[in-house]
């Protein structure tokens, strides 16, 4: 098995992880559990899970590194990201949700070129701007099935998305595993504050209890599976694959949610994941000398 194989079989792994966290944290939220406190369980959990796998490397739990501004803007991002996200999962449907979510790379494309100076051609920036015009698709404004709750994934999008590039800009003492620490940790303050504001906690069932605790670990072990593979695989070749987290979650939302996207959200879809992997191909062809950086 290549290298490339490989990388490819574990980001579809963590891509079904991620789709399966979803799957639980909304069927949490839907029996009655408040995302604040669903928040609180699922950072704290991931917190102590990556506590542990960053010891057992033999890593410090604390570095002084952590309190770098770059790493204050991506845990402010990441709970952008993770609290909107959340609520969009637990008030939408979960296909449409995921669908605009796909839309991330983009958004991280043309950030990595209008705050890292990245060269970006013609060509990219209209796939961007295509990619963009599908979340429109998806979320259809202006007309009938527009719900104003749709617009709580698009703020997640863009926290995920100002996430990935203060990632990009993190110290590079820090590790994966210690970053995933301080990402999950964050969403402990956030959902206190997000529970205090919703009215107060409630005593999960042991069927909600077993659910949460299953999203941390899956959760986790998704993360890692993501970092196998883009430490595996040529980048360029592994990534495309994260679009495989929409198909799984059509498939789960149909079958767990009896959800059933309309003709406007396959074909919203359809748009942001061409958009998605064109650009990811035009980078690679730019990085590897194929073609001019302008293009």
């Amino acid at each position: 098995m290549t290298d490339n194989l490989r990388g490819s079989l574990f980001m579809v792994l963590a891509m079904l992880g991620f789709a399966v966290e979803d799957v639980l944290l909304k069927r949490v939220a839907a029996g009655g559990v408040p995302v604040g406190e669903i928040l609180i369980f699922f950072g704290g959990g991931g917190m102590l899970l990556f506590a542990a796998l960053t010891k057992a490397q033999g890593q410090a739990l604390w570095h002084p590194a952590v309190l770098a501004p770059r790493m204050l803007m991506k845990a402010g991002f990441e709970v952008l990201g993770r609290l909107f996200y959340t609520l969009a999962i637990a008030y939408t449907a979960l296909s449409s949700a995921s669908a605009i979510l796909q839309a991330t790379p983009l958004v991280v494309v043309a950030g990595a070129a209008l705050i890292f100076g990245e060269k970006v051609g013609w060509r990219r920036w209209a796939a961007i701007l295509i990619g963009l015009a599908g979340v429109l698709v998806i979320l259809r404004p202006g007309l009938e099935g527009f719900t104003a709750a749709s617009l709580l994934a698009v703020a997640g999008l863009i926290g995920f998305a100002g996430r990935d590039l203060a990632t990009r800009a993190a110290p590079r003492v820090l590790s994966n595993f210690q970053l995933g620490i301080y990402g999950f940790a964050a969403m402990v303050p956030t959902g206190i504050g997000l529970l205090m504001w919703q009215g107060g906690a409630v005593m999960p069932g042991a069927a909600a209890f077993a659910m949460l605790a299953g999203a941390v670990v899956v959760g986790v072990a998704a993360y890692w599976a993501l970092t196998v593979a883009m430490r595996t695989g040529e980048v360029s070749v592994v990534t495309p694959f994260r679009y495989t987290r929409l198909v799984f979650a059509l498939v789960l939302g149909v079958l767990v949610f009896g959800e059933r996207p309309d003709a406007m959200t396959l074909i919203g879809s359809a748009i942001v994941v061409g958009a998605g992997i064109y650009t990811l191909l035009r980078t690679r062809n730019v990085q590897r000398g194929r073609v001019q950086p302008r293009g």
